[in-house]
């Protein structure tokens, strides 16, 4: 028989799961599907977080996925949402089962998506062996660990200059890094210069060290940099595919445009976290976004009760 849920939830990360958590609280059966493939995987400690500071993020994840499960009207399975379509009261949401759990076929009157994003890193052949340990990509998440060391900034994102001076608030010993890109300007950096923040425009071979342990950093050129830390800017990509067939509006950077209050642009479809503009914030930023589209799909089915 097919499962009716009041809620679908795609995407356990903090949005999905704080979602979940305030849902099943006020007596709506929910399921929360997730693919197991959080952007944060590769980081060993959560940052900012209340009653969590340094906590893994998979730890956290873990808790959370218990918080909702203890309801009986919560569940949370490991699955890929293959697809999802309309129906005359709801949707229909498809997923294959991973890590062992089953497939899914399932009716909803309402949607969540809380996916996060996908990261792509500069094209550094082994960058991402120092990704999450010596290498970071959220200066709020990972500044103070790295508080007035020497650090470098890698990117070929426009905003990399912007990112530079954010980042003068834990370190003044700081390098820009383009990898080869035109992406800081020349005004740019007779500004980030004036800060004392030079930049490198040459490629970079490779990232120096073992285990995770970062040791310098190889120009094309064959000049190794001395430094032992410091961040990098991904290129992130939503992975929205299933929902194709449902017309949603996106922007211009693959992000689900929502109003102020998580509504999608059809109707019983939300959003939360880093699908939505302006794209990744840290987890209590998630966390918050997943609350507030809670309160709002309440609203909204007391509204239709209201009315009808």
């Amino acid at each position: 028989m097919t499962q009716h849920y009041d809620v679908v939830i795609v995407g356990g990360g903090p949005g999905g799961l704080s979602a979940a958590l305030n849902l099943v609280r006020a007596r709506m059966r929910v399921l929360v599907l997730d693919a197991n493939r959080p952007r944060h995987s590769a980081t060993l400690f959560a940052h900012g977080f209340l009653t969590r500071d340094n906590i893994s993020p998979l730890e956290l994840r873990r808790l959370g996925r218990e918080d909702v499960s203890a309801y009986e009207n919560g569940e949370v399975q490991f699955a890929t949402v293959d697809a999802v379509t309309s129906l005359p009261d709801g949707f229909r949401v498809i997923a294959s089962g991973v890590k062992g759990d089953p497939d899914r076929d399932v009716h909803t009157k309402r949607i969540v998506v809380a996916t996060g994003l996908a990261e792509i890193l500069p094209d550094i052949g082994n960058a991402r062996a120092f990704y999450g340990t010596c290498l970071h990509s959220c200066l709020e998440c990972d500044g103070w660990e790295k508080q007035d060391a020497p650090l470098v900034l890698i990117g070929e994102s426009d905003d990399l200059a912007e990112q530079a001076f954010r980042a003068l608030q834990w370190t003044n010993d700081l390098l820009v890094l383009t990898n080869g890109s035109s992406v800081v300007g020349t005004d740019e950096e007779r500004e980030l210069a004036q800060a004392g923040i030079d930049v490198e425009r040459s490629p970079i071979a490779e990232i120096q060290g073992a285990r995770g342990v970062m040791t310098g950093i190889e120009l094309a050129d064959g000049r190794v940099l001395d430094y032992r830390g410091g961040f990098i800017r991904p290129r992130w990509h939503a992975r929205l595919g299933f929902l194709d067939g449902l017309g949603i509006d996106i922007d211009a950077d693959g992000l689900l445009v929502v109003d102020d209050r998580g509504r999608g642009s059809r109707d019983g479809v939300y959003a939360a976290g880093d699908i939505t503009p302006p794209g990744p914030q840290q987890i209590a930023v998630a966390a918050g976004q997943g609350a507030m589209v809670s309160a709002t799909i309440v609203s909204d089915d007391a509204r239709v009760r209201r009315e009808s």
